[in-house]
């Protein structure tokens, strides 16, 4: 039996449709399983993000701990300079005429002093 013309073209469809039908129904169940796995992500990304959400609040906290910190040891050091130019200008300069006998009397004390220590020790 042979087919004519319009059944030939016919079954030609239909087998294309059949094949259209089955790819486009493979695509939509691959489409489908990706918009999962992709709000699976999404999920996921916006937990990591409160995390690090959280993170940035601490760093803050303790960048603003770092700088009270900072500005305390500013104010300790400016102290302690003023307080080294008062010991070098009112204490040391005028007690350094002094230093040539003072000197050679403290190290005859310590010297003393180190006899003392070996003579108990022994």
């Amino acid at each position: 039996m042979l087919l004519t013309f319009n059944q030939v073209l016919f079954l030609i469809l239909t087998v294309l449709s059949a094949v259209l039908v089955t790819f486009l129904i493979i695509f939509l169940i691959r489409l489908s399983r990706t918009a999962r796995e992709a709000e699976k992500s999404f999920q996921e990304l916006q937990i990591i993000l409160h995390k690090m959400e959280r993170i940035e609040d601490k760093l803050d906290r303790r960048l603003d701990d770092a700088g009270e910190i900072i500005d305390s040891t500013k104010k300790t050091f400016s102290g302690l300079s003023e307080l080294s130019f008062f010991l070098t200008s009112k204490v040391i300069r005028p007690a350094s005429k002094y230093w040539p006998i003072l000197f050679p009397l403290i190290r005859l004390g310590w010297q003393f002093t180190k006899k003392r220590k070996e003579k108990k020790n022994v």
